[in-house]
């Protein structure tokens, strides 16, 4: 007999949302002589009980075949962190708002889209990632790095550094610098460029600029980039992938360097990045 083969699951922080794709997914996992594991949060979540085929309160660990995940972008990020330069394979399922991430979506037979996971029916999609260094902090993004003025506060004044060059000040509410993947994120909402996967480089966006001369940046993957707080009193908050992660003080800078391979997003076989990009934001320009 072939040895059992380990899935690791995140899920939607609403349970009650997940619940019915849950137990397609043991259905599904059982059938395919996998065994999947939970962590405590997550057994926590779901109230689970160890049984045949389920591990609970197990922390993730780089053994996993593949990573499921029924939730949103966020989720899914998530499991891409968890498992960066692993190899392991992310498959998410649609519960959030948008998905861009996701191989499966809600109104998909999920049952069938689970089948296909556990018979290795995707494409690997290799994703580079954003290391971030402020201080003693380090930081992997998937998505992105952003910086927000604190409530309450006078405008951020932010400074980038291209290697050795400042290349833009700028008085702002903040700024993104995002991976292709999380081009479509906070990036877009500042209007900065939409970036294809398979592209190399980092989007620079700046978030409600006082400025009618502020652009949004493409930065070469092999270029440094360092932002720095200019001003002399105020802070600024900083978070990876949307989650806080600390602060910028005055005077203060963080690194963040392009880096090949992180992440290893599953995808269907016939996926095609211009179509998701139409389906999930509508079209690029208005027709018929």
């Amino acid at each position: 007999m072939s040895e059992r083969k380990v899935a690791t699951v995140f899920t939607h922080r609403r349970p009650t949302e997940t619940s019915a794709a849950l137990g397609e997914l043991v259905a599904a996992a059982r059938a395919a002589g996998y065994t999947l594991r939970f962590s405590p949060e997550e057994t926590i979540k779901h109230s689970l009980q160890a049984e045949p085929g389920i591990e609970v309160d197990a922390p993730p660990s780089p053994d996993a075949d593949i990573c499921v995940v029924l939730g949103g972008d966020g989720t899914i990020l998530h499991g891409l962190r968890a498992y960066a330069r692993t190899g392991v394979p992310v498959f998410g399922v649609n519960f959030g708002e948008v998905g861009f991430l996701a191989t499966v979506d809600p109104d998909d037979d999920v049952g069938r889209g689970l089948r296909r996971a556990f018979a290795g029916d995707f494409e690997v999609l290799s994703l580079p990632g954003i290391e971030a260094q402020s201080g003693g902090g380090q930081w992997l993004a998937m998505n992105d790095v952003s910086f927000q003025r604190q409530q309450g506060l006078r405008v951020a004044d932010l400074a980038v550094e291209v290697g050795d060059e400042e290349v833009a000040r700028v008085r702002c509410d903040g700024l993104v610098v995002a991976t292709p993947a999380g081009s479509t994120g906070y990036n877009l909402a500042n209007g900065g460029p939409v970036m294809a996967w398979g592209v190399e480089g980092l989007a620079v966006s700046y978030i409600a600029p006082h400025s009618l001369t502020a652009r949004a940046l493409v930065v070469a993957p092999a270029d440094p980039i360092t932002i720095r707080n200019r001003s002399r009193e105020e802070p600024v908050d900083v978070s990876i992938d949307g989650r806080p992660v600390c602060e910028l003080l005055p005077g203060g800078a963080l690194s963040a360097r392009f880096r090949h391979d992180v992440g290893s997003l599953a995808q269907a076989q016939d996926a095609s990045f211009y179509h998701r990009l139409r389906e999930k934001f509508g079209r690029l320009a208005s027709g018929h």
